[in-house]
């Protein structure tokens, strides 16, 4: 079974997972385990929610599927806890946030420091098959995921939604970008980082349209400890 929704989600997605679609998912969830490891662990899939509220959302960054290694996804888009080796698209994004603040890369790949801020790092898959990436696609997970995309874009409140990539960029039907600001580019992954990522100051943008919306900035700089 899945754990509960964070009580900070419940009231927004109390229709959604009333839903057959979110009963299906929790059913292929419970098989897939009983057959193979899936990542993240079943208390972490909903990590993104719990550290970051739907009250306390300034941005939100959406990335698309868990990674599928050993010990590397925990319940927040692109972040690894300490102590596991920061995957080539956390490197390509350390890398950016550098050249774009001078802020010189954590010794970790743990952005809980980010979340807990208000930034909600969000997949839109939640749960994968180990070794085998966007395994659970088309499984349930994204009309959840487009139902949380929906109540931060319902919030009154601008918001920036930091979109990588064109899967991310299809999200942007779900947005209105008259209220909200959009910060896109391509991807972090090596296959397409010097596409258009690189270069692209994602975060300083992101805190100029904060500072436009009279809202907080981020600070971007990841502790070390």
């Amino acid at each position: 079974m899945l754990p509960p929704i964070p009580t900070g989600w419940t009231s927004a997605l109390a229709v959604e997972t009333t839903r057959p679609t979110f009963a299906q998912l929790q059913t292929f969830l419970d098989e897939e385990r009983k057959t193979h490891p899936i990542f993240p662990s079943e208390p972490d899939v909903f990590t993104a929610l719990e550290l970051t509220p739907l009250e306390d959302v300034r941005v939100l960054i959406l990335g698309q599927d868990p990674y599928s290694g050993e010990g590397q996804a925990h319940g927040l888009s692109f972040s690894v806890r300490s102590g596991v080796k920061k995957p080539p698209s956390l490197v390509n994004i350390f890398k950016e946030l550098t050249d774009d603040l001078g802020q010189a890369p954590p010794a970790h790949g743990h952005l809980a420091s980010w979340a807990r801020q208000g930034v909600l790092l969000l997949n839109a898959v939640l749960t994968v098959r180990a070794d085998v990436p966007n395994s659970h696609q088309g499984r349930g997970w994204e009309p959840f995921t487009d139902a949380v995309i929906r109540a931060v874009d319902a919030k009154p409140d601008p918001v920036v939604f930091v979109l990588w990539g064109a899967f991310a960029q299809k999200k942007k039907a779900l947005i209105d970008a008259q209220k909200h600001a959009i910060v896109e580019s391509a991807h972090p992954s090596p296959l397409s980082a010097r596409r258009g990522f690189f270069g692209s100051k994602p975060f300083s943008r992101t805190n100029a349209a904060l500072r436009s919306a009279r809202r907080p900035e981020i600070d971007w700089q990841v502790p070390d400890v």
